[in-house]
């Protein structure tokens, strides 16, 4: 099979098209083939290095972490799908490698694709809805009527957030550009703040909920717009003793984690305000949730642009740019 894969960690290093074994499979595993790929920061981060303490590969290795495809294979213990069925996925952790022609992931991270969209607008959802998820449902507890802080609303995360955080009911504020503010809006963004001209910590205050991914700075910020109790979920860091507990690290790197995010869980502590580090996780029951909402029309995907397989390089330097109103998608195969 063909994919693109990184030879060595460098910082907006290459990545090379090659020819490769199709991925060994095990018992619980589905075999799929690739119909589109998204594509996601955490992509060029991981090719940079960026993770290489609690997340490491070993070189070469192909990327990708955003599947849509049809199902070619089945382990023998497999009893959710079959050969045929048309899927979605962002697989496990260290089984990661979408930017190729077939991927083999076990069956508990893959869930139905959405019947109402195609294969690249499937493939735009996975890691950002599952992060949305986990982040606002699952660690946050969005409720009704409570108010979240969404950053970076035209991002890909942002564009599924904004939409999540509306239907579970919630009063929704979001930061981006002039140019984008009827894109969030369009979404159900209810206060949307121009990062280029308004300081949001100026606008906002009393917040059940905020939803960090910017920088250091704009992370003190937001943890002076929560309300007494509230919680900050990062995924842009930096990592806390709860991330490192629940990856099993050892003494070593739990105390450089400990360490990295002291400062920021002191300054909650003193706001009467909790910090939590997410690092999304595969999750194909969650997905199948995701998949609902889509059907229903209460989640719409947001692509930017779709490049053809062999411009992956290009559809990562887009990303990398951070000019994409929502995702950015690679088709694989017709």
């Amino acid at each position: 099979m063909k994919a693109f894969v990184v030879d060595k960690y460098k910082k907006k290093g290459a990545l090379r098209l090659a020819n490769l074994p199709e991925p060994e499979m095990r018992n619980e595993d589905v075999l799929v083939q690739v119909r589109a790929t998204g594509v996601n920061l955490l992509d060029s981060k991981l090719r940079d290095g960026e993770f290489k303490l609690i997340l490491p590969y070993r070189p070469p290795f192909i990327l990708g972490h955003d599947v849509a495809g049809i199902v070619v294979r089945a382990g023998r213990n497999v009893r959710r799908f079959k050969v045929g069925d048309e899927v979605y996925a962002r697989p496990r952790d260290h089984r990661v490698g979408t930017f190729a022609e077939f991927i083999a992931m076990n069956e508990a991270d893959v869930a139905p694709k959405p019947k109402n969209i195609s294969m690249e607008e499937a493939a735009s959802i996975p890691l950002v809805g599952l992060t949305a998820w986990q982040a606002m449902v699952e660690v946050g507890k969005l409720k009704p009527g409570q108010k979240v802080f969404i950053q970076a609303g035209s991002g890909g995360v942002g564009t599924f957030a904004i939409q999540l955080a509306k239907h579970l009911g919630a009063i929704v504020a979001t930061t981006t550009s002039a140019k984008n503010v009827e894109l969030v809006k369009s979404l159900g963004a209810d206060l949307v703040i121009d990062y280029k001209t308004q300081d949001f910590e100026k606008v906002l205050s009393g917040y059940d909920l905020v939803l960090h991914s910017q920088d250091a700075e704009a992370l003190k910020k937001s943890l002076r717009v929560l309300k007494p109790g509230g919680l900050l979920v990062s995924i842009s860091g930096p990592p806390d003793p709860e991330f490192a507990k629940e990856k099993g690290m050892n003494l070593f790197l739990k105390l450089v984690i400990r360490m990295l995010s002291r400062g920021v869980r002191k300054k909650a502590r003193s706001l009467g305000v909790r910090f939590s580090f997410l690092f999304m996780r595969a999750q194909g029951q969650q997905l199948s949730e995701i998949t609902s909402l889509i059907e229903s029309g209460a989640v719409r995907p947001v692509v930017d642009k779709v490049f053809p397989f062999e411009k992956t390089g290009d559809a990562l330097a887009y990303v990398e740019a951070g000019r994409a109103k929502g995702k950015v998608v690679i088709t694989v195969a017709d």
